[in-house]
């Protein structure tokens, strides 16, 4: 899975030693999506080598890689989203993007889509009702069937 946005929190870095006897190292990042509503996601790069190849810094605009798996500790499940690829996003490339294209409210229901953007696959002809969107409004002049 992949996840665009903006390093907003860097946490402090994790170390220990596994059963095993292997030293491990942790670091926890919060990114922020770039959308209408922003939506936070924290992710785990795991190893000391990744963190230092990584290299992400607060502020910093990324593209980043990751799997979710879920783990089971006495009874309870928890998330794991770990990140495996990190790649740097340009700002004026983002600016640019963002700039071309709007935000757009969405169709009335049985309005026709707006045409697609060029280069995007054309989504399927939905079928055509022939019913009338609301029943017909009775003699009474009511529009609904409620009782009251």
């Amino acid at each position: 899975m992949e996840i665009e946005g903006k390093i907003i929190v860097v946490l402090p870095a994790r170390e220990g030693v596994s059963a095993r006897g292997t030293q491990w190292k942790a670091q926890s990042y919060v990114i922020e999506t770039r959308e209408q509503y922003p939506r936070k996601c924290c992710f785990d790069v795991f190893g000391a080598d990744k963190i230092e190849a990584f290299n992400i810094q607060s502020g910093e605009d990324l593209r980043v890689s990751f799997d979710i798996d879920a783990h089971e500790y006495q009874g309870r499940w928890y998330n794991s989203v770990r990140a495996w690829k990190v790649d740097r996003i340009d700002p004026a490339t983002m600016q640019n993007a963002m700039a071309g294209a709007p935000y757009m409210q969405p169709a009335p229901m049985g309005a026709p889509a707006a045409p697609a953007p060029m280069g995007a696959p054309a989504a399927p002809a939905q079928p055509q009702s022939t019913e009338a969107p609301f029943p017909p409004q009775q003699e009474s002049g009511s529009v609904d069937d409620l009782p009251f």
